[in-house]
């Protein structure tokens, strides 16, 4: 769906223009990477200082072995030697655990909610180009009959849309990504200034994800019956950074800090 090339916009050119979940998610990780590349350049000024870490090289054989044991000898590990790695093993962790969380997960119900957007189940088959003449006549006079046949029972269905509905929900105790300041970075002015320049950019996205979805050249996310896309806005509950990156970075990397 996208094609490196250094001379675009975040570095990739894409096949599809109006796409909103790549364009909103590519603000989104540049965001986050000049945050974690902040951060990461205040607390190691040097190359040497991050392959020599012992803690920080023992945090990151822990994910991949233990974290990932059944991928622990694949040979497209990166290997932690220089900032520039960990900027990128720390953004592809963030990301994951919110951005990309949050578009694959909260807008399931939104759309499969409605059956018949994404049916599960097809309990006879699917009418072929050429019917016989006695099922084409019968299709002729009720053609509604033959998905609603096709459809899930109303029982099936019902299951399968609370069981949607379960990932699709906010639960009340979750954090958001950049809304909250760490007690930790509150006396550094570097990492508190990194932080309210994130912030800042986060709210810049917000507004373009609106600007966006208000165009109607934008006919994947605005027009007369589409839902707008909003599910990488920063402000908005769709938008959750998970238990995983909150641990893996808030919590794991700043406590080691502060011990060394």
């Amino acid at each position: 769906m996208a094609e490196e090339d250094p001379t675009a916009e975040h570095g990739l050119e894409l096949a599809i223009e109006d796409y909103p979940f790549a364009k909103d998610g590519l603000m989104l990780c540049d965001a986050i990477k000049h945050w974690v590349s902040d951060y990461v350049n205040h607390y190691f000024s040097e190359a040497s200082q991050v392959a020599s870490d012992c803690e920080l090289q023992g945090w990151w054989e822990e994910v991949r072995t233990k974290g990932h044991a059944d991928k622990k000898d694949e040979p497209w590990w990166p290997v932690l030697k220089t900032q520039a790695d960990l900027f990128q093993v720390l953004t592809t962790i963030i990301w994951v655990t919110s951005g990309l969380h949050a578009a694959v997960n909260f807008g399931q119900y939104p759309f499969a909610g409605y059956f018949p957007n994404r049916p599960t189940i097809a309990r006879t088959n699917m009418p072929t180009e050429e019917p016989s003449q006695q099922e084409f006549e019968r299709f002729l006079k009720k053609p509604e009959v033959f998905p609603l046949q096709c459809f899930p029972s109303q029982k099936q269905a019902t299951k399968v849309t609370v069981i949607l509905d379960v990932p699709s929900s906010h639960s009340p105790d979750e954090e958001y990504i950049g809304n909250t300041l760490e007690p930790s970075w509150e006396p550094n002015p570097v990492i508190k200034v990194a932080y309210e320049r994130f912030w800042a950019t986060l709210k810049e996205l917000e507004a373009t994800i609106d600007e966006r979805n208000n165009n109607l050249k934008n006919t994947n996310r605005a027009g007369a019956g589409v839902v707008p896309y909003e599910l990488l806005k920063p402000l908005e509950r769709e938008f959750l950074i998970v238990f995983l990156s909150n641990f893996s970075f808030s919590v794991t990397f700043s406590m080691y800090i502060r011990r060394c």
